[in-house]
């Protein structure tokens, strides 16, 4: 018998689709977060069940992609193919106050050469490539984002 790799794609939901409405609200260009509809917990990511009251009956809601750099990380080294040609990146861990503080990793779309610092505040934009079968929610300081639309 000869053992076969699984197909999978570098992003996307999880095999068993507890993350699907994440991903759903990236096509729609938002960002959705769990939370439970018991105790209003944000949770992230994403659970079957309510850490803090054990409830199963958890919800999502579209929450503002913006907040601040809580941390965050240059990498050199190129974790997925789909990266080689985006060296350095850095990832950025964003700290979400109209999620209670809940925090959501990403990279950082803008100017790598000059570092991030901890409170500078961020925006989400949702990059749609042609021919990839999720967006991705990509994070630009919020001068930056603010300067492109004006």
């Amino acid at each position: 018998m000869t053992a076969t790799e699984p197909v999978v794609e570098p992003w996307g939901p999880t095999p068993d689709g507890l993350d699907g409405p994440y991903w759903d609200g990236l096509r729609v260009d938002e960002l959705r977060l769990q939370r439970c509809n018991e105790c209003s917990t944000w949770i992230w990511g994403p659970q079957a069940i309510c850490g803090h009251c054990h409830s199963f009956d958890l919800g999502w809601e579209t929450v503002e992609p913006s907040g601040t750099v809580y941390s965050w990380n240059r990498s050199w080294y190129p974790y997925m193919d789909e990266y080689a040609d985006r060296l350095p990146y850095v990832t950025v861990l964003v700290e979400l106050p109209q999620a209670d503080g809940r925090r959501v990793l990403g990279i950082l779309a803008d100017d790598v050469e000059t570092n991030p610092e901890i409170g500078d505040r961020v925006v989400g934009v949702f990059e749609h490539s042609e021919g990839a079968p999720w967006p991705l929610l990509r994070w630009r300081r919020a001068a930056t984002a603010e300067g492109e639309k004006g």
